[in-house]
């Protein structure tokens, strides 16, 4: 037998004792360890869902909070009056187009300054310049339209905001928490136990999981809100240059 090979043998022989030494180490520190971790378990008071996801979140939390209102109550609204026939109403339409055909411009003017909305504030930034040519007046109703666009995008812009602000505010929670911690371990040294980092840890913990429970639910509304006010947009862009049509050549 080869030097190599007796000490290949040595070595197997050596970890074969020693492995009965640490299998006793394992089950002793287990032994030592599951008293401690059991008297910490039984230190855990039961939490409510409050306590656990509201409270635990501190000032930031309800911050947070408070925005996934903003943001509830932004949806209702934008649900309710984001609709092509609640910004231009139907009848309106008809009663515009009616004077149209009676050549009744001075009229359908003071309706349309009597009731502004998206298509009467177009159709107001036209008329005056009838005698101007088509092309002129065509390029004051496009001004118009463009603003009154961006008005609309504006309108559903603070669900952006809160969207892209809440999980910010998630972040700020966890830094928070986790300067809590760090500091309650720099103050108690060794004698730190795993409840008294719980308080900075769950703060940590909660204020990313309200941040970001409150944004995506949030940017989601938003994009299919921002898709309906380019549709509604182009569908009023459109009824408003039908009706102009008519002054094409003159």
């Amino acid at each position: 037998m080869g030097r190599g090979a007796r000490k290949d043998r040595v070595g197997k022989m050596k970890a074969m004792k020693m492995a009965p030494m640490w299998a006793v180490a394992i089950l002793l520190f287990g032994m030592l360890a599951s008293p401690a971790l059991a008297q910490d378990a039984a230190e855990v008071p039961d939490q409510s869902w409050v306590e656990a996801y509201i409270l635990a979140g501190g000032t930031i939390g309800f911050v947070i909070l408070f925005m996934s209102f903003i943001s509830l109550a932004l949806i209702i609204e934008h649900v309710v009056n984001i609709k092509r026939d609640k910004i231009v109403p139907p009848q309106l339409i008809d009663e515009i187009e009616g004077m149209f055909d009676n050549e009744e411009y001075q009229e359908a003017l003071e309706l349309c300054e009597a009731e502004p909305n998206y298509l009467t504030n177009i159709l107001a930034a036209g008329l005056p310049r009838i005698n101007a040519g088509f092309e002129t007046m065509k390029a004051a109703m496009d001004e118009a339209s463009a603003e009154e666009s961006v008005k609309l995008q504006q309108k559903i812009g603070y669900l952006s905001l809160i969207g892209n602000i809440s999980p910010m505010m998630g972040l700020f929670g966890t830094v928070s928490g986790m300067i809590e911690a760090f500091q309650t371990i720099a103050k108690m040294g060794a004698a730190v136990t795993p409840s008294d980092l719980a308080s900075g840890i769950s703060k940590a913990l909660v204020t990313t999981f309200l941040g970001l429970l409150v944004a995506i639910p949030t940017m989601i509304a938003y994009f299919i809100f921002r898709n309906k006010v380019i549709r509604v947009s182009l569908e009023i862009s459109a009824i408003a240059d039908d009706l102009v049509d008519r002054f094409r050549g003159k």
